[in-house]
């Protein structure tokens, strides 16, 4: 267990002993749902879940100032409307409403530890290092303003990048290591942050209804089908492409270059717009303003007018996109699925 201080405690709530947190401060659940004075905490966490659900995490009130706690009452809102968002979350039961929650407290805990990777000295027992080595398995040391960690561990944490930036070739290495800015070593671990907020989320008992706290479970069931999805007739398409459907549809995270792919691929089989955007709505980060936008941008009604093309299949190969069946017949582009001839 990782040694916190109060403004630690603050910014990476999900480090701290839940339980234990709420026993030491002499709180139990159900006081929140009952006790006048503790309900605005309740109000708290559901706007953390909204701001992070509808991807505007500037709208939720943080006590954290200036990467700091800002008083001494705020510690214990900051945790509480954390913990308290886990319950929310656990009693609502929709793993899409998690999992946005999970990735935009990765993205905020991502942006204290690049402000804490920059202030600390060479001492790797700093707890910044420590959280990456800790929850990672990802040896860091601090090398004059950049931090070093081995090709190997880079290449297994890189894995799921596909953007040129992130290849090994164009790194700075040196003697086996990978020289990296305080926010691409926070950058590089932001999936698999997201994915151990969720576990803490996702496993564990589900506890029963709490009296207090219906209102807001029921206002977030009501939320959540905004991001109800319609299903998407795949018979027909390349593994790929009902790949990428399948990802959407259970409320992952689909990468860049994959999004790219399905929107691509559809635009040129004659979907709208209008008729691709809500396959996105499911997606941990999704948007709605970015969302058209980037689709009317591949679709060629906005900027420059140029619609983009659907990838080659050995392009997709590279991007770890590829699902070969023996259906796909030595195609060398999706969108020649099922029309090959032998």
């Amino acid at each position: 267990m990782l040694a916190l201080g109060q403004d630690e405690i603050a910014k990476y709530p999900f480090l701290a002993d839940a339980g234990q947190y709420l026993k030491e401060q002499g709180f139990t659940l159900e006081q929140f749902g009952t006790d006048p004075d503790l309900i605005p905490l309740i109000e708290k966490a559901y706007n953390r879940i909204y701001a992070a659900c509808e991807g505007d995490p500037q709208s939720y009130k943080s006590d954290i100032i200036e990467n700091q706690a800002s008083n001494t009452a705020s510690l214990p809102r900051e945790v509480f409307s954390f913990l308290l968002s886990i319950v929310l979350l656990k009693l609502t039961g929709i793993p899409t409403l998690a999992k946005r929650f999970a990735l935009n407290e990765a993205m905020r805990a991502e942006a204290f530890l690049e402000k804490d990777l920059k202030n600390i000295s060479t001492d790797s027992n700093e707890l910044p290092i420590k959280i990456i080595e800790d929850l990672f398995s990802i040896k860091v040391k601090k090398h004059n303003d950049f931090f070093v960690i081995s090709v190997s561990d880079y290449i297994k944490h890189s894995i799921h990048f596909h953007e040129r930036e992130w290849k090994l070739i164009n790194r700075h290495v040196e003697d086996g290591f990978v020289f990296l800015t305080p926010h691409q070593t926070v950058r590089l671990v932001r999936k698999e942050l997201g994915t151990f907020i969720t576990s803490k989320i996702l496993t564990g008992k589900k506890p029963s209804m709490i009296s207090g706290f219906e209102k807001f479970v029921n206002n977030l069931i009501s939320y959540s089908k905004k991001f109800s999805i319609s299903i998407v007739d795949s018979g027909e398409y390349p593994p790929c492409i009902k790949h990428a459907i399948e990802i959407l549809e259970k409320g992952e995270n689909l990468p860049h270059s994959g999004r790219f792919m399905l929107a691509t691929f559809l635009l040129s089989k004659g979907r709208l717009v209008q008729q691709i955007a809500p396959l996105f709505k499911n997606a941990p980060d999704y948007n709605e303003k970015t969302t058209l936008y980037q689709l009317n941008h591949l679709a060629g009604t906005s900027g420059s007018g140029t619609q983009y093309s659907c990838p080659s299949c050995e392009k997709l190969k590279t991007q770890n996109l590829c699902f070969i069946i023996p259906e796909c017949n030595n195609i060398i582009s999706p969108l020649q699925f099922g029309k090959k001839k032998n």
